[in-house]
């Protein structure tokens, strides 16, 4: 399953918490067309690497499958970002 949105949390250098619910599947419309030619542009570089574009494809497929409940948090200093896929 594919994840339909992402919330990033993140408290700024000032102590202010912020939190951003980003739709995937309204990123991936708007994106589509730069999509298209990543998507190209990593089939030309299976076959120049001999490998196989559809293992790599379904390989792609397994990471977005596990992506669902997954969560991370980076921290630099004051600033602390916290992602979650759902």
């Amino acid at each position: 399953m594919i994840p339909h949105l992402v919330t990033v949390r993140y408290r700024r250098s000032d102590g202010r918490r912020r939190r951003l619910y980003v739709p995937v599947p309204a990123v991936l419309l708007v994106l589509s067309p730069l999509l298209l030619l990543a998507g190209l542009a990593g089939v030309v570089a299976c076959l120049a690497t001999r490998v196989s574009p559809v293992g790599a494809l379904r390989g792609a497929g397994q990471l977005l499958w596990a992506l669902p409940g997954t969560r991370f948090e980076i921290e630099q200093g004051r600033t602390a970002v916290l992602v979650n896929v759902r």
